[in-house]
This record gives structure tokens, sequence and C-alpha cells, in this order.
């Protein structure tokens, strides 16, 4: 679909109802893991963002934020984003992280976190190529297991984007289209039949044994300070996270 969507604020509940049924066409969740309404309607009113993009009147992505803190600071959350299967490659998942960003930053907001599934080549490209997020936190089964045939059956390991939307990186990547540049210490690798791994039964111990060795990995990496700079997809469609020392103190806490 090329039609153009527009991206804003969600109004009113009937909105948000679409936002809950929409988790299931994308992600196919039992109703246990649905994330409710009233969520949805909770998250408005103490300073979250409940965003929705829209061709005509019919709503084909949203994106679900939360305010929290570190260390005394607030930040947002950005807990839930999804796109319709016939909506996606249009760049509406990046465009509705812009519009977070510049309402974030309207609000007085420095940081957006969100967690990613390291195995999700596309996604992991978006994050850290496109919208300039780091990374240097990772969460053993952050979910607990889910019901998503989309997972496969692995633990929910996940990386948390660090989206700092004042820092140099960001700004200069948003403003040049251009991926920054750095040193790469450590490179940890994807290979493009991952999805294809994690959606049959006969083939999900390989997705496990990646995941497995990745996960050793990151944490090795992130112990010695390492941060997920960048990210190479080749022409095979094999994915490569980089990792090196990020030139820049932006930081509410202490640990990573």
């Amino acid at each position: 679909m090329n039609a153009e969507a527009e991206i804003r604020l969600c109004r009113g509940i009937p909105e948000m109802e679409t936002c809950v049924r929409m988790q299931k066409e994308v992600w196919n969740f039992s109703d246990y893991d649905l994330i409710p309404l009233r969520l949805f309607v909770v998250a408005e009113k103490i300073g979250g963002q409940v965003i929705g993009a829209f061709v005509g009147d019919t709503m084909v992505g949203f994106a679900l934020s939360i305010p929290g803190t570190h260390g005394g600071h607030a930040y947002l959350h950005s807990h839930m984003l999804a796109v319709r299967p016939e909506y996606r490659n249009a760049r509406i998942g990046q465009r509705i992280k812009l519009f977070q960003r510049q309402d974030a930053l309207a609000r007085g907001f420095e940081l957006i976190e969100w967690t990613f599934d390291p195995l999700e080549i596309k996604n992991s490209h978006l994050n850290i190529n496109r919208l300039g997020a780091i990374a240097r936190r990772y969460v053993i089964n952050q979910y607990g297991m889910s019901s998503s045939p989309l997972q496969g059956g692995l633990p929910t390991d996940r990386l948390v984007a660090e989206w700092w939307l004042r820092s140099r990186r960001v700004e200069e990547l948003l403003k040049d289209a251009r991926e920054p540049g750095f040193a790469a210490g450590t490179t940890i690798h994807v290979p493009a039949e991952i999805g294809q791994w994690k959606a049959s039964p006969s083939t999900r111990p390989q997705a496990a044994e990646i995941q497995l060795r990745n996960r050793e990995q990151f944490l090795k990496a992130f112990s010695k300070g390492l941060t997920v700079l960048g990210y190479d997809r080749d022409s095979a469609g094999n994915g490569t996270f980089l990792l090196g020392k990020w030139n820049e103190n932006w930081s509410y806490t202490q640990e990573h």
C-alpha cells in the first residue's frame, strides 16, 4: 500500500479500542497477552502517548508509550508499535517514531526507550540505523514466554533501545540521513534464515542456538562497556550488530 498516512494522537476511546484489536491482527496474541483498553486510556491521561497512523478514517498503525523515571529523570517507554501487514515497507513505523520524538521534545523529554528482539533483522536496522537509537542492555526473557507465533516459542530476550532525542548522534542522523561513523570493536551476527527457523518446529532448535550464542556475546560485550552503535545488512539479508565505544555521555543511570 502506498497511500499517504496521517500520523497524529489518537482521539477518544473508539480509536484506542482499534489499537487493542490491532494487537491480535499483528501479533496474534492470546487474550492473556493483550494490552487492555484501560492502559491506553490511562497512558494518555498520565503523560504517555497513544499515536495512530490513519489512511482516511482507517487506522493502519499505532504506538503506545508510558512515562517512567530513571534516577529521578522522566522519560517515555515506548511499549508497543504496530503496523498492519499490508501497510508495511512504507516507512509508517519510522514516521510514527519521528512523531513520538517531536511530541516528546515538545513536552520536555530527552529520552525514549523501548525493547526489541535482536533476532528481528529489519526492526534492528530501523532502530539503530534509521532512528539512531543505541543499545547497551540485554534482558533475558523480558516478558516471559509469549503466545505470539512470531516469537517462535523462544524466550523473549530483548535489547533495550535508548533514543537520546537531543544527542549529537540522533540530531545529525535525522538532519543528514547519514549513519554515524565509529570504530566497531565487536560484531554479533544474525542469519537471514532466522525468521524461517523460528516459524518451523523442525528448525526452531537452530534459532534457539543463535539466540543463546548471541545472548552470551551481548552480555559479554556490554560488561566491557561496549554499545550497539551500528547495524549492517548484506546482500543475502544477514544482519550484523556493530558495537563500539560511544563518544557521548547521555545517561540517567549508573548501570547499563
